[in-house]
C-alpha cells in the first residue's frame, strides 16, 4: 500500500484546476466539428456551409483545433510531476513510484479502450496511458534531456507531411449498429492508442519540467515567465493556424497538395505553444480572479475532467450516432452551441458534486487502482 495518497481537494491549487476545467470546453468544441457529415471537407470542417459555418470553423481552426490537446499534455505532465514529488516527500522509491504510475496507465489503457468501443472512437486515454507508462523512464531526467527530446519530437511533427487533410469523419465515429461499431473500432482504436501519444510527447515533457518547480501552483514566483508564456504561446499558434485556418473560413481557396504538406503540420506544431500559452493563461487568471463562485465551479470540473470527458462522449453518441439520434446530417459546424451547452451542463455537474464533497465516479476509480485502497475525500 503506497504511503501517501491523491491531492485532498482542500490542498490543490486554483490554477491547475481552472486551466483542466477550460480544457474540457476547448476539448468539446475540437471534437464536436468532427462528426458534421455530408459534402467536401477540409482540415476535419465541412466546406460549402453558410456563412456562419464558415466563421465557426475558421474561430475553431484558428484557437482550438491541435491546440486543446497539448494543453491537456502539459497539464497531464505536470499532473505527473505533482503525483512524484508528494511520492518522494513521503520516502516511496523510483521503483515503488514507477510501479504506481504504470498502474495508472494501465487504467487508462482498459478506460480508454472501453470508451472507444463504446462511446467515441476518438478517445485519447489510451494514448496517454501508453504515453505514462513510456514515460516513467524520464522522471529522473536532467532538465537539458526533457527539452533537448522535447525540441527533437516538435521538429519532427513540423516536418512536411503527406497526411490527408480532406477526409470526411471515419465511418467508425458514426456506425450503424451497435455490434458492427466494434468491429469497424477494433481496427481503428489500437492504431490511435498505439501512435497517438507522440504528439503529445512534447508537451508532456514540457509539463514534467514545469511540475518540479511548481509553476503553475505558486504563480506570484513566475509572472514574467507565465505571461511571456501566454503572449508568445498564443501568438505563434494563431500565426501558425491561420494557413488552414483561412481555407476553413472561406477566406482562402484551398491550397495545391505541396502546399498542403507544409501548411498542415504548421498548424499541428505551432498548436503546442498554444497549448503552453492557454496553460499559462488560465493560471494568471486564476492568480488575478482568486477563488469565487464562477472559478471554483470550473475548477470543479478540472478537478473532476476524466468524469467529464467521459460525459461528453455520452453526449456525442446519443446526438450522433445513426442507429440514435442521428443528427451528424442534420447538424452543421454550429454543433460547436452543442459542444459549449454540453461543457456548461459539465460545470452545474461538477459544481454540484463539490458543494457535496464528491470526487467524481471515474476519479474515485482511478485513485483506487493507482493507490491501491479506498481515497479519502475532502470537500472543496
Amino acid at each position: 500500500m503506497d504511503a501517501r495518497g491523491p491531492t485532498g481537494l482542500r490542498e490543490r491549487a486554483l490554477g491547475p484546476d481552472l486551466a483542466r476545467g477550460f480544457m474540457l470546453l476547448f476539448i468539446a468544441l475540437a471534437n464536436s466539428h468532427y462528426f458534421v457529415s455530408g459534402g467536401a471537407y477540409f482540415g476535419g470542417f465541412p466546406v460549402g456551409g453558410s456563412g456562419l459555418d464558415r466563421i465557426v470553423g475558421g474561430l475553431i481552426s484558428t484557437f482550438v483545433d491541435g491546440r486543446a490537446f497539448p494543453m491537456f499534455g502539459v497539464l497531464f505532465g505536470y499532473g505527473v510531476a505533482q503525483i512524484v514529488r508528494r511520492q518522494r516527500e513521503t520516502g516511496n522509491t523510483w521503483w515503488g513510484i514507477r510501479k504506481l504510475l504504470w498502474r495508472r496507465s494501465l487504467v487508462l489503457v482498459v478506460l480508454g479502450f472501453a470508451h472507444a468501443m463504446l462511446l467515441y472512437i476518438g478517445d485519447i486515454l489510451a494514448a496517454y496511458g501508453v504515453l505514462l507508462f513510456l514515460g516513467v523512464w524520464a522522471l529522473r531526467w536532467k532538465d537539458r534531456w526533457l527539452f533537448a527530446v522535447a525540441a527533437f519530437v516538435l521538429i519532427l511533427t513540423a516536418l512536411p507531411s503527406n497526411e490527408s487533410r480532406t477526409d470526411g469523419p471515419d465511418p467508425a465515429m458514426v456506425p450503424n449498429s451497435f455490434l458492427g461499431q466494434f468491429a469497424e473500432r477494433i481496427t481503428v482504436q489500437p492504431f490511435i492508442a498505439g501512435l497517438g501519444w507522440i504528439g503529445f510527447v512534447t508537451p508532456f515533457l514540457i509539463g514534467l519540467w514545469a511540475g518540479r518547480r511548481r509553476i503553475l501552483e505558486r504563480p506570484a514566483e513566475h509572472l514574467t515567465l507565465l505571461r511571456t508564456t501566454a503572449l508568445l504561446g498564443l501568438t505563434i499558434a494563431v500565426a501558425g493556424a491561420l494557413p488552414m485556418a483561412l481555407v476553413v473560413g472561406g477566406v482562402l481557396a484551398r491550397p495545391s497538395d505541396h502546399a498542403l504538406t507544409i501548411a498542415g503540420p504548421l498548424h499541428d506544431a505551432t498548436g503546442v505553444f498554444g497549448g503552453f500559452g492557454y496553460a499559462a493563461l488560465m493560471v494568471l487568471i486564476a492568480h488575478r480572479a482568486g477563488v469565487r463562485p464562477v472559478t471554483a465551479a470550473i475548477a470543479a470540473v478540472g478537478q473532476r475532467s476524466l468524469t467529464c470527458y467521459l460525459s461528453q462522449s455520452v453526449v456525442w453518441a446519443v446526438v450522433f450516432t445513426p442507429y440514435l439520434l442521428d443528427l451528424s446530417g442534420t447538424l452543421t459546424t454550429t454543433t460547436a452551441l452543442l459542444a459549449v451547452a454540453t461543457w456548461l451542463a459539465t460545470v452545474v455537474l461538477a459544481d454540484r458534486m463539490r458543494r457535496a464533497g464528491y470526487r467524481g465516479p471515474f476519479e474515485l476509480l482511478i485513485r483506487r487502482i493507482t493507490y491501491r485502497r479506498p481515497t479519502t475525500v475532502t470537500s472543496g
